[in-house]
């Protein structure tokens, strides 16, 4: 077997599609069935069963994917090795949407100044979930998990800050002229909210049910600026964290709430699989991210 034969494996497994395989690889469809054909011939099983116009792995073909995946990060990280002043490879990182527009940007670009020829992929994780399954699946790196404290036996997790979370309204909205609002008053108005599995939204709706109060009125958003402008607009009340709305406070377009009860402390920290090996380019990625975070020294050296 060859990489070239690995690599096409993996994108095919990833995607259960051959056309998209054969166009993202620059191949000609013909020959990546050709190549997933003679790898299956010299492993002696089918990796891929045809249903139809669809197809899917066999069992033997998602064991196989988890030895691919490591030979292929191995072959790069052999490479990198080899070559000390030419440092190439990839990075996937996992992120909501909150961090890859307020937080990540600076972390890219000092990345990228040092490291110009390695890829750095963020993928949305809409929800810590989300984000949990992509390293436990393999599928991420690291993510940047926003979530209250809790202990995962398959995740190493550094904590890089406490969130202010920040319930508020337009400065023109109703709600906004009064000093302390209840519950009860909350559970009237419509709630601007991020989508189902966040973990403040969630949060917060269970502490307002334990008040036993619950809302009447949901608008969800899987977009964070689309709800922060709806918000804006008088629409709701809404919960975000302050990074998402600093400007906006500081300039008294919102006002926050005061309803009497707060959240469980909600920490954003950077998460990867217990068995993850970390490569140099990976170390120094969680370094520059600590110490951005933190205005610290680094974690892990490289």
């Amino acid at each position: 077997m060859e990489i070239k034969q690995l690599m096409t494996f993996k994108t095919a497994a990833e995607n259960l599609n051959f056309t998209l395989t054969a166009k993202q690889l620059n191949f000609a469809q013909s020959s990546v069935t050709a190549q997933i054909k003679n790898l299956e011939a010299e492993l002696g099983t089918p990796l891929f069963e045809r249903l139809g116009k669809r197809i899917v792995l066999t069992e033997s073909g998602k064991k196989y994917k988890q030895y691919a995946d490591e030979i292929i990060r191995l072959s790069e990280e052999a490479h990198i090795s080899i070559n000390e002043n030419t440092w190439t490879g990839k990075i996937v990182i996992g992120a909501q949407e909150s961090q890859c527009t307020y937080r990540l940007p600076p972390i890219l670009k000092t990345f990228k100044q040092k490291y110009p020829d390695v890829k750095v992929i963020f993928k949305p994780a809409h929800s810590d979930e989300h984000a949990r399954e992509g390293l436990l699946k393999g599928e991420l790196d690291v993510a940047f998990i926003t979530d209250i404290s809790r202990k995962d036996a398959y995740l190493h997790t550094v904590r890089l800050l406490q969130e202010d979370m920040v319930l508020f309204v337009s400065s023109d909205h109703p709600l906004a002229q009064v000093q302390a609002v209840s519950p009860g008053e909350l559970a009237k108005e419509t709630l601007l909210l991020t989508e189902e599995g966040c973990s403040y939204r969630t949060a917060f709706e269970e502490t307002l049910a334990l008040s036993g109060n619950y809302a009447r009125s949901k608008v969800e958003f899987s977009s964070i600026e689309a709800l922060k402008q709806c918000a804006l607009l008088g629409m709701g009340a809404a919960i975000l964290p302050l990074m998402a709305i600093e400007k906006e406070a500081e300039s008294g377009l919102i006002k926050r709430l005061d309803w009497g009860h707060s959240l469980p402390t909600i920490y954003t920290n950077l998460a990867w699989h217990k068995d993850k090996h970390l490569s140099p380019l990976l170390k120094d990625f969680i370094n520059i991210s600590s110490n951005i975070y933190l205005s610290g020294t680094g974690i892990l050296a490289t």
